[in-house]
C-alpha cells in the first residue's frame, strides 16, 4: 500500500504543480502596459504548449481506474443535459468529487499521464467556475464547455 499511496500522491501534487505552474505570473515588469503585454505573451505559450497530441496518431490509453471516474463525469454530464431545472451548484459538486476520486487514483505515467493533464487542468477550473457561476447564463455557458471538453477528451483518449 506504501507504493500505491506514493503514486496517488505524486499524481496528486504533479496536478498541483502544474496548475500552480501554468497561472503563476513571473513578469516583474514596472511598467503596466508592458507587465500586460508579457502575461498576454505568456499566457499565448501556456495555450500552445498545452495542446493536445495524439500518441504517434492514435489515442492514449487511460488506466482503467482512472477512465471509470471520467466515463462516469461523462455520464452525469449527459444526464444532466435532460434535467429541466438545472441545479448547477449542486451539479458542480458532483463533479468536483468524482474529479477527486480521479485525482486520488491516479495510475498513470509518462506522456500519456502528460497529455491526459493537459486536458484535466482546464476541465478541472471549469468546473471550479461552475460552482462559482453568478447567473444562470454563464453557468449554463460553463456547462456547454464541460461538455465540449469531453468530445476534445474523447477525441485523444480512450
Amino acid at each position: 500500500h506504501k507504493k500505491e499511496n506514493m503514486k496517488k500522491l505524486t499524481c496528486l501534487l504533479t496536478v498541483i504543480s502544474l496548475f500552480f505552474f501554468s497561472c503563476s505570473n513571473t513578469t516583474n515588469e514596472k511598467s503596466s502596459e508592458k507587465a500586460e503585454a508579457a502575461t498576454q505573451e505568456e499566457h499565448q505559450r501556456d495555450d500552445e504548449s498545452a495542446a493536445i497530441e495524439l500518441n504517434n496518431g492514435v489515442k492514449w490509453t487511460v488506466d482503467a481506474h482512472m477512465l471509470t471516474h471520467i466515463r462516469n463525469m461523462e455520464n452525469d454530464v449527459l444526464s444532466f443535459t435532460k434535467v429541466e431545472h438545472k441545479d448547477f451548484k449542486s451539479f458542480a459538486g458532483i463533479l468536483q468529487t468524482n474529479i477527486e476520486l480521479l485525482t486520488s487514483n491516479c495510475t498513470m505515467k509518462g506522456k500519456a499521464h502528460d497529455e491526459l493533464h493537459k486536458w484535466l487542468l482546464p476541465y478541472i477550473d471549469t468546473v471550479n467556475d461552475l460552482s462559482k457561476a453568478q447567473d444562470e447564463i454563464e453557468a449554463s455557458r460553463l456547462f456547454e464547455n464541460i461538455q465540449a471538453s469531453f468530445i476534445t477528451f474523447n477525441t485523444y483518449f480512450q
